[in-house]
């Protein structure tokens, strides 16, 4: 799934083009307090290194972006994840420890997950014969989107509104299983002014119309796209239309208003109730009127469905 819609040409090309970049003469390089170790992923934008701290004696996460491959809205993008992360400190969002600049690139250190996305968890259970059994068990859906609201919740008190929540950015801690929100390249900081509006940006499935359109996005569009990801762990496949392209995915979300989801959870998965249907409906909601309030609400509404049906 492309992460980012409506960018300029500069950065598309860009996003290709940090595919091809030799990291090799990066092991070793001593970064602020820490010593890079090893490449560990690469994303649209930057990548991300294993690195060791030699202050704290520990291991941390390093995310760069060579200068070489540098743009002024890559740069943009990339302190605005920093301090859109740096900003908060809840147990559920990815801790920022330090930004910086080197001859080579720049970067940001931080927390390293021992762990997983929540995309290979669900890639996972839909490898099981069984239809019935083609998602998440009912118990750690709600565990994970309960925290998940929590921690945006959070976020939002703090100004920040995250607009790219998705399975690839959630990753689930391997010995807590915690759910920890990542990827704040998109995140929109209340307080300043918003240098993207006017510019769809995100992941398309997960984008509220309001996004889509480049209007003003607030607490409810995370709850559109949390609502989304929560329908989808819910049932062995999202019920959506078929699209040739994201053009037209997102021209059939603003065009065709309710009509985006084909069947409720409950029609997909039997050990839903009705009343999952209306939490989903409510959260994925066309208008933002129409959505959640706010993610307690929300939180609450999945709360109450917890301890009623498990």
């Amino acid at each position: 799934m492309k992460k980012y819609f409506g960018l300029r040409g500069d950065l598309l090309k860009f996003m290709i083009a940090i595919k091809d970049i030799d990291t090799k003469h990066l092991i070793g390089k001593n970064v602020g307090t820490s010593t890079i170790v090893t490449e560990l992923a690469r994303g649209g934008m930057a990548i991300v290194f294993i690195a060791f701290q030699r202050t704290l004696r520990r291991r941390i996460g390093v995310k760069l972006v060579p200068k070489t491959h540098l743009t002024s809205q890559t740069a943009e993008l990339f302190q605005q994840e920093a301090e859109a992360a740096a900003i908060l400190s809840h147990p559920n969002i990815i801790q920022i420890y330090e930004v910086g600049e080197v001859d080579d690139f720049i970067y940001f250190t931080m927390q390293l997950i021992q762990g997983q996305p929540l995309t290979k968890y669900m890639k996972m259970a839909k490898k099981q014969i069984l239809p019935t059994k083609r998602m998440l068990p009912l118990k750690m859906t709600l565990q994970v989107v309960i925290q998940i609201l929590d921690a945006l919740e959070y976020a939002h008190q703090h100004d920040i509104i995250h607009r790219d929540i998705k399975p690839d950015n959630i990753m689930i801690e391997k010995h807590t299983q915690r759910p920890i929100i990542t990827d704040f390249g998109v995140a929109k900081v209340l307080r300043g002014a918003d240098e993207g509006r006017g510019v769809a940006r995100g992941t398309p499935l997960y984008m509220a119309v309001e996004q889509i359109i480049g209007k003003d996005t607030d607490a409810r569009t995370d709850i559109y796209a949390l609502g989304t990801m929560l329908f989808q762990m819910l049932v062995p496949k999202l019920p959506i239309p078929k699209f040739d392209s994201y053009d037209a995915l997102l021209k059939h979300k603003v065009i065709n208003k309710d009509e985006f989801f084909l069947k409720k959870p409950s029609e997909l998965n039997p050990f839903l109730s009705k009343e999952m249907d209306r939490i989903v409906q409510k959260a994925t909601a066309f208008l933002p009127e129409e959505r959640y309030n706010n993610c307690n609400v929300f939180k609450e509404a999945l709360e109450q469905y917890q301890r009623r049906c498990l």
